[in-house]
């Protein structure tokens, strides 16, 4: 039903192209002309956050460019222009000072972002002219863990811990408070058929590390941006008149994107479908208003096939398991990304030589 097969990767994800790639995009057509559905990927399951990945085959890997410059940038804020300095630390502690600190859970959740670390201490040692740390991790991006849990040792120059500190936990903290919102969400709907989405409601330059974070918790990807999905919204029916001459608009100038239309009625769920399009949004409809809307696409599905619904629109926990048992694919939460708190982990060194 989607016609979307610009690229593969993790569900609705782009990956760098030399990263693991192992499951088809949500909603990308497959060789064999099936669709992927996020059903068929995603599982649960923990045990108590040893070495624990929510998803059978885990969240995938950031993406190599994007950590560097990121990270870069971070760096830049925090130490000034490279090389930068650490006027506290490098007053205060030899470059000969080796240390072994302890990445370690303050609160419990679910953590994610931990190739950050690595990350962050090369870039540093690299500023600083030293060796790069050792890191052992002891958790899993998507392992859930307690307050007190170690998830990493680093082991090294003390000078490049303490420079490291703040950037490394500024990232792993923000990707693990995402991480643990959608977790929430996803245990929530377990075992309804449903699952939870994010948005393009990120933080500017963080959309990499906080979609990430989703799949981690146990959520999927959608669009990763407006280059990829079509979303037709209410200003695009305004600006060509109809659903129906918005989604022709689309099928024309870019016929090989999957398209999505947000419905705020039945009727306009109706003509969406019988236009062709992929995926409905389906828009602030409590659940005994959104149940009869999902009968009736369903109803229509012999003759134009599968069609992806998604609720959306003030999903909250306490609303959305009822909202799942309507029988929509997806519940999209904007929150995730935009409202989640961080998860507080700290770095503390245990030892020092």
């Amino acid at each position: 039903m989607w016609g979307h097969t610009s690229h593969t990767g993790p569900i609705c994800h782009r990956f760098r192209d030399d990263a693991p790639q192992t499951r088809p995009q949500l909603g990308q057509q497959r060789r064999d002309g099936s669709v992927a559905r996020v059903s068929e990927n995603v599982t649960g399951g923990s045990d108590g956050g040893k070495r624990v990945a929510p998803h059978e085959d885990g969240p995938g890997e950031l993406d190599g460019g994007w950590l560097e410059r990121t990270v870069r940038v971070a760096l830049d804020e925090d130490l000034g222009p490279v090389p930068g300095r650490d006027v506290t630390t490098q007053a205060t502690v030899p470059t000969s000072s080796r240390g072994t600190a302890h990445l370690a859970a303050r609160a419990a959740g679910v953590v994610a972002g931990l190739g950050v670390v690595e990350e962050v201490l090369a870039q540093v040692a690299t500023r600083l002219g030293l060796e790069t740390p050792r890191v052992e991790r002891r958790a899993d991006d998507g392992a859930r863990v307690q307050p007190g849990d170690v998830v990493a040792v680093l082991d090294g120059s003390v000078q490049v811990l303490l420079v490291a500190e703040r950037t490394l936990l500024n990232l792993v903290c923000r990707a693990s408070g995402v991480a643990t919102h959608t977790r929430r969400f996803a245990d929530v709907l377990e075992g309804t058929g449903a699952q939870v989405l994010d948005t393009r409601k990120t933080t500017p330059g963080l959309r990499e590390l906080e979609k990430f974070a989703v799949r981690a918790g146990g959520g999927t990807n959608k669009r990763m941006g407006l280059y990829d999905v079509a979303m037709i919204k209410d200003n695009h029916v305004v600006a060509t008149g109809s659903v129906t001459a918005a989604i022709e608009a689309v099928r024309t100038r870019f016929p090989d994107v999957a398209i999505q239309v947000e419905a705020d009625t039945l009727a306009q769920a109706v003509e969406a479908v019988q236009a062709g399009a992929d995926f409905l949004l389906l828009d602030n409809m409590d659940p005994d208003v959104l149940g009869p809307v999902v009968d009736a696409v369903r109803a229509l599905e012999p003759a134009v096939g599968h069609v992806e619904l998604e609720a959306t629109g003030n999903v909250t926990l306490e609303r959305a398991r009822a909202l799942a048992e309507t029988g929509v694919d997806y519940l999209s939460v904007g929150a995730l990304t935009h409202s989640s708190p961080i998860l507080d982990l700290g770095l503390d060194l245990v030892a020092r030589s």
